[in-house]
């Protein structure tokens, strides 16, 4: 059967395509002239934009200030933690050049900037008078990605990257989890998306980092994104670029770091747990527009719509909602309530004169299946109440979505059938090896150890030897 050019293919046919069309249809990005990259239009950079306004007041609000620290990173540096340098020598883009002349010293575009910021730390910190250090960088990084895909895995993307000294362990630890806690509450309560937090095992674990916490979200494929991480690094960079401070006993000791980061991999998290065939569905309050008024009529009619319309559009916005008048008038209503649809717009009203007449509009919500009016002079009161039930409507959709393919597994061919369709919840030894084994099984890796999981014991489901976590682990495929 023929589709219409402005669909996109159905998520049960082919969900890569659905996904890889929607995110050009809607335009929330197109590909960049440098493989892997992606140029973020208007409208997916507004998504970012409300994802990373409500994320960059949560830090602040913890003590946090932002700085920003350069983009090239001397080759060295990333050479002085072992595991650091190891871990990201793949996907290191590297400066030989400059200037017209070879460079004496190759320049690394960051990956991450534990390293550069850590040689700052260190002639920044010299008494702990000056711990903790809480600080946050919005910045672009590069990592040569092998299977670029826009906004999940992009050879340049957008994040922000805490970076935090403390004199001790406990100090250090409380930070990582807290960093791990706001990233779970922005993933629930902005972006609608149920993740899972908890710690990463030793074989997921970030380079050079002796703990990784991290928050998974399921995707409609039964996918895991691995939607922000929290590091606790020890004493490991502290060691590597000397970061000591004099305690109140008068000795030099090292300083114990953090490292988190939350990146526009969101937005792609945002399309992946809430579209449908008919396009994105995106929760209000990341909706760059919140509700889009329609004039309906031609000629004579449309103009004894349209300012009504307009003044509709102001009181909404005066009420703090993102409200859109669609004053195109070379594109048909129905054109504009595909598109709309498509861009995944909380709520559309219709506005026509016979509407005007009765003071009210046709209201209609993206997951709705028919209209209703809406009066004109309580249209805020009730479009506000309307956005927070859809809010809270895609968080309680996706938790069932999310449990209904979450399977607790005791056996090997349990497990195998479990991540095809979602996540399996199984018990493991914690070996490295038996990890690599099951992902070259299965393909499917340990996504995280859930905080909230209740204490179990049992045998791994792939070597039978005894579970070293005291809890299951839950096993998914992922992006």
């Amino acid at each position: 059967m023929a589709r219409d050019e402005r669909g996109v293919t159905p998520q049960s046919e082919d969900f890569s395509a659905w996904y890889n069309e929607l995110v050009v249809k809607a335009e929330l990005a197109d590909r960049g002239p440098v493989r892997g990259t992606m140029v973020i239009r208007p409208y997916g950079y507004r998504i970012w934009e409300l994802l990373q306004a409500d994320l960059d007041r949560r830090i602040k609000e913890t003590g946090h200030v932002n700085a920003y620290f350069p983009l090239l990173i001397p080759e060295s540096y990333l050479k002085r933690e072992a595991q650091h340098v190891e871990g990201f020598s793949p996907e290191l883009a590297v400066v030989t050049h400059a200037g017209g002349k070879e460079l004496e010293e190759p320049l690394v575009v960051r990956p991450t900037s534990e390293t550069v910021i850590g040689e700052m730390m260190a002639r920044w910190i010299s008494s702990y008078r000056d711990l903790p250090l809480l600080l946050n960088q919005w910045a672009n990084v590069v990592r040569w990605e092998l299977r670029p895909r826009m906004f999940l895995r992009t050879t340049e993307f957008l994040w922000q990257e805490g970076h935090t000294a403390h004199a001790d362990e406990a100090d250090a630890m409380q930070e990582t989890l807290t960093a791990l806690g706001t990233y779970a509450r922005v993933a629930r309560e902005v972006a609608a998306m149920p993740v899972v937090d908890g710690e990463k095992t030793a074989a997921e674990r970030f380079p050079g980092a002796v703990r990784t916490y991290t928050v998974e979200g399921m995707m409609r494929d039964g996918r895991a994104l691995q939607s922000g991480t929290s590091h606790y690094l020890g004493t490991n960079f502290a060691r590597a670029f000397g970061i000591q401070y004099t305690a109140e006993s008068g000795g030099q000791e090292y300083c114990h770091t953090t490292s988190w980061g939350m990146t526009t991999r969101m937005v792609g998290g945002v399309i992946m747990t809430h579209g449908d065939d008919k396009g994105l569905v995106l929760p209000p309050l990341l909706a760059p527009y919140q509700v889009v008024i329609v004039p309906i009529g031609r000629g004579d009619q449309a103009e004894q719509v349209l300012p009504p319309a307009r003044e509709l559009a102001d009181r909404l916005t005066r009420a703090g909602i993102r409200a859109h008048l669609d004053a195109r008038t070379h594109l048909s209503p129905g054109f504009k309530f595909n598109d709309w649809e498509l861009r995944g717009v909380p709520v559309r009203l219709e506005l026509g004169p016979r509407d005007l007449a009765g003071g009210t509009a046709l209201m209609s919500t993206r997951l709705g299946a028919g209209k209703s009016a809406v009066a004109l002079a309580a249209a805020p009161a009730r479009l506000a109440a309307e956005l927070a039930a859809l809010q809270d409507l895609l968080l309680a959709r996706a938790t069932e979505f999310r449990d209904s393919r979450t399977v607790p597994v005791d056996h090997w061919a349990e497990f195998t059938e479990a991540v095809k369709a979602g996540w399996a919840l199984a018990f493991h030894c914690g070996q490295v090896q038996c990890e690599a084994d099951i992902k070259a099984a299965t393909t499917a890796t340990a996504r995280v150890i859930p905080a909230d999981g209740p204490p179990d014991q049992g045998r791994c489901v792939r070597c039978d030897l005894p579970s070293a976590y005291g809890k299951r682990v839950i096993f998914g495929r992922s992006y």
